[in-house]
């Protein structure tokens, strides 16, 4: 099976005072090649969905999927989709969330047995954690042409399986959306080495 991967970065950081979260340092280094570093040896090939001027993230070295923030995360997920290709699936990651579980393609696998599968750690979903087979490519087309934009929407009505991860310090689905959460990170980096 071929899993080709995403980077989620094209949320508008509101909450983080407009700041564009992948370019965002955390121990030294942009969460970006963060999320690179993590999903990388995971998949076949990765992409970047983002919005804005693709050449911000040029030093990546990964080709940058056009984002339209108006869709959600959803609408980068297609796009995905439809870049790979003769890949199978494609796995979405969130660029703000710098802990993720270094074996989240082979658990969603697990869990999918060929349909759409999404992290769950401590009761709580993380759709944009999730392997999005090929094979829904039209259906994902058709909901976000409809209107509809959320993603546990799209699971629920595809059938998605959850797929456990165990919790931790810190959480592996810790999300950054504060400059707190960006110092939180930081001294749980510090307190980790």
């Amino acid at each position: 099976m071929r899993i080709d991967g995403v980077i989620l970065a094209g949320g508008a950081g509101r909450r983080m005072g407009g700041a564009d979260k992948a370019l965002l340092p955390l121990a030294g280094q942009p969460l970006i090649l963060n999320a690179i570093a993590r999903l990388e040896p995971q998949v076949q090939a990765l992409r970047i969905s983002a919005n804005g001027d693709p050449a911000r993230l040029a030093f990546t070295g990964l080709p940058v999927l056009a984002d339209d923030v108006s869709q959600g995360p959803l609408s980068g997920i297609l796009a995905a989709l439809e870049a790979a290709g003769d890949a199978d699936a494609v796995v979405s990651v969130a660029v703000d969330t710098p802990f993720f579980p270094g074996d989240l393609v082979p658990r969603l696998w697990m869990a999918a047995d060929g349909g759409l599968a999404y992290a769950e750690c401590s009761g709580r979903a993380h759709p944009t954690f999730a392997l999005w087979p090929m094979a829904l490519r039209g259906a994902l087309r058709d909901w976000l042409s409809s209107g509809r934009a959320r993603m546990m929407d799209f699971c629920a009505a595809h059938a998605a399986s959850a797929a456990p991860f165990p919790g931790g310090t810190p959480d592996p689905f810790f999300n950054l959306n504060t400059p707190e959460d960006l110092a939180t990170a930081e001294r749980a980096i510090r307190c980790a080495d």
